[in-house]
């Protein structure tokens, strides 16, 4: 009998010219999630033709609402023209994160899992968010924004810029760690379960076989709360970095 055993860490990997190895299933796991948004999103669309207000209408408007009012609170009217970009990582990294609920990978299938258990995908996540505080923020101030790490006192310059370069990694580490923890927990629970595991009289596998339900509702709050928490921060810290200087 063939036994599936999945390894949490390893990864598909495609040998490209200068990129060198990549994870495949990653790249593929995430272009179809982008692929199911695209025709989700153009299911919504399609549905406005109907004179008639459709709950999944309000379900989704309801999000951007929120999300929007939570851009325009926090950076004021400054903070409009960001509201398409923060709604948009909103939603990817809530689909990333939940992808990791349908079994792919038990399956055999060369793709599954979610991609923000993986740096691969974090990292240029929070990078993005970086490249987007530090381009606008100077767009705003201009070469003075330099300034800010000479604040309050010159003397903490090494302890800001080390507060600046730590934002994105914090961003990143976040996101990683509450999405593989909970992918891992599921994994090995699910290994416990088919491994047949008794102690003495009490059947260990056959004990924990609702955990993985439980494991999974979980995992589904987790991921939710963790988009939430990347997309607030990435707000928060483009707040701080276009806040006026006093």
């Amino acid at each position: 009998m063939h036994e599936h055993h999945e390894h949490i860490g390893e990864h598909i990997l495609w040998h490209l010219p200068l990129l060198g190895k990549v994870h495949a299933d990653t790249i593929v796991t995430t272009w179809l999630v982008m692929i199911i948004a695209l025709v989700f999103f153009g299911w919504i669309g399609a549905s406005y033709r109907s004179p008639y207000v459709l709950r999944r209408q309000a379900i989704l408007e309801a999000v951007f609402n929120y999300i929007a009012d939570l851009v325009t609170s926090v950076l004021g009217e400054a903070g409009e023209p960001f509201v398409p970009f923060f709604v948009a990582l909103f939603i990817f990294i809530f689909l990333l994160n939940q992808f990791g609920m349908l079994p792919f990978k038990a399956l055999g299938l060369p793709f599954g899992g979610s991609p923000t258990a993986d740096l691969n995908t974090v990292v240029p996540l929070a990078l993005i968010v970086f490249l987007l505080i530090q381009v606008t923020a100077f767009r705003k101030k201009g070469l003075s924004y330099l300034g800010h790490v000479l604040r309050p006192f010159p003397a903490l310059l090494p302890v800001n810029i080390l507060d600046e370069i730590l934002r994105p990694v914090t961003l990143a580490a976040r996101l990683f760690f509450n999405i593989f923890v909970g992918e891992l927990l599921f994994v090995i629970v699910t290994s416990i379960i088919l491994a047949h595991i008794t102690i003495g009289f009490f059947n260990l596998s056959i004990g924990v076989a609702f955990v993985p339900i439980l494991i999974q509702f979980f995992n589904f709050f987790v991921g939710t709360i963790q988009a939430f928490v990347f997309t607030l921060l990435a707000i928060v810290y483009l707040s701080l970095a276009l806040a006026d200087d006093h």
